[in-house]
């Protein structure tokens, strides 16, 4: 009787002990599914929270991880975050766009004319080739321009990061197995106490979400939160590690997948479409056929 009991008792032990030599080997932590706006065939994002990520990226992120595959333009776009609407030839008009979806008389604002966007791109400094001097001279960004790389080649990154080079993060959650949970998972994962048989490697930050479990990123997040770097407007959610981790993910699933939405009215359009025609294609059937015995 007591023989299974101390042979699961003994398989357990065999299974905590040995998750840090795994995790040295290699093996990461799976990461728990986390409720997404856009989650389902009838999901969307939530344009607040894609809004805030763009702030998080911009304050925290932006610093060390480039996003190589956006223009600022792409935030003003249809679908895209901060998205403009306005009355038909408002410039004569004299009308301020807003933020918000097309209705009733409003129509999207070309990202080139998008006030918010013009604002945003302007915030950044980028360099250009003068065409009269041969010179290299710096400007404020445009919307048609792409975002600012923090650095000028991956030595230079490498050189500011104790050699680790910060990944590219413009398709980061296409290109992570479990995508979105697992960059909120790796986010939020640090502080975990490290599993017994792993020595400390110095200069590296333990993450058991992470492959081999040691990173070299910091807690970015974590230091913003505690030090209440990120502010949030009015009416907004509070600033917490979880909150901030949750927002910047949800930024860059946009940035990964910006179509998503129109993707999915599309398939719901066709779903419709043959739904209906096989009903036509049944009753023409029961037309065609109904003198016929079967």
């Amino acid at each position: 009787m007591l023989k299974p009991i101390v042979t699961a008792l003994a398989l357990a032990t065999v299974a905590v002990l040995g998750a840090g030599p795994a995790l040295a080997g290699g093996e990461s932590k799976k990461p728990k599914h986390q409720e997404w706006s856009w989650d389902g065939p009838f999901g969307t994002y939530d344009r607040a929270a894609v809004q805030r990520g763009f702030q998080v990226y911009k304050q925290v992120c932006s610093a060390c991880h480039g996003m190589k595959m956006l223009s600022y333009r792409n935030l003003g776009e249809t679908g895209g975050p901060f998205q403009a609407v306005a009355p038909k030839k408002w410039q004569e008009k004299g009308v301020d766009p807003v933020l918000g979806l097309p209705g009733h008389g409003k129509y999207t604002v070309a990202p080139t004319d998008n006030p918010y966007v013009k604002a945003l791109a302007a915030d950044y400094t980028t360099k250009e080739i003068n065409p009269e001097t041969g010179d290299i001279d710096e400007r404020p960004a445009r919307p048609a321009d792409k975002f600012v790389y923090p650095y000028e080649n991956e030595g230079q990154g490498r050189a500011a990061n104790g050699g680790a080079y910060p990944p590219d993060l413009s398709v980061i959650t296409k290109a992570r197995h479990y995508g979105a949970d697992y960059i909120y998972a790796f986010l939020t994962g640090y502080g975990q106490p490290i599993p017994p048989g792993i020595d400390e490697i110095e200069g590296k930050h333990w993450n058991p979400y992470y492959k081999g479990g040691w990173v070299s990123m910091a807690d970015q997040v974590g230091v913003a939160a505690e030090a209440e770097a990120i502010s949030y407007a009015e009416g907004q959610p509070k600033a917490t590690k979880e909150q901030i981790a949750k927002d910047v993910v949800t930024f860059l699933q946009w940035a990964a997948d910006p179509h998503m939405e129109a993707r999915k009215s599309i398939g719901v359009q066709v779903l419709a479409y043959l739904f209906i025609l096989s009903l036509l294609l049944y009753l023409a059937y029961r037309q065609v056929w109904r003198n016929t015995k079967h």
